[in-house]
């Protein structure tokens, strides 16, 4: 149980951290960061590979890598989604 409340934890915590790297505000909650976050991961994890620390189940290197690029595809994808006032 331990286990799964570090993972939710430092999941979140490389979301909210790409999101300071990123810069821009994308307007979303803590659980998409949250939900950034182990995307992020899986995806730089098949980019990147196990790549530098391990902490609570993330290599931390590739996973802020993947964070980034995930964050910056949701958040295109968001704007696009105000501009044809769908949401």
């Amino acid at each position: 149980m331990l286990e799964l409340f570090w993972t939710l934890v430092v999941g979140s915590l490389l979301g909210l951290l790409a999101g300071m790297i990123y810069g821009k505000d994308v307007r979303s909650g803590f659980l998409v960061y949250m939900m950034i976050g182990f995307l992020g991961s899986w995806v730089g994890r098949i980019f990147l590979g196990p790549t530098g620390p391990k902490i609570g189940g993330f290599y931390i290197i590739p996973a802020l890598v993947g964070s980034v690029i995930c964050l910056e595809i949701c958040s295109y994808l968001l704007q696009k989604i105000r501009q044809f006032d769908f949401y």
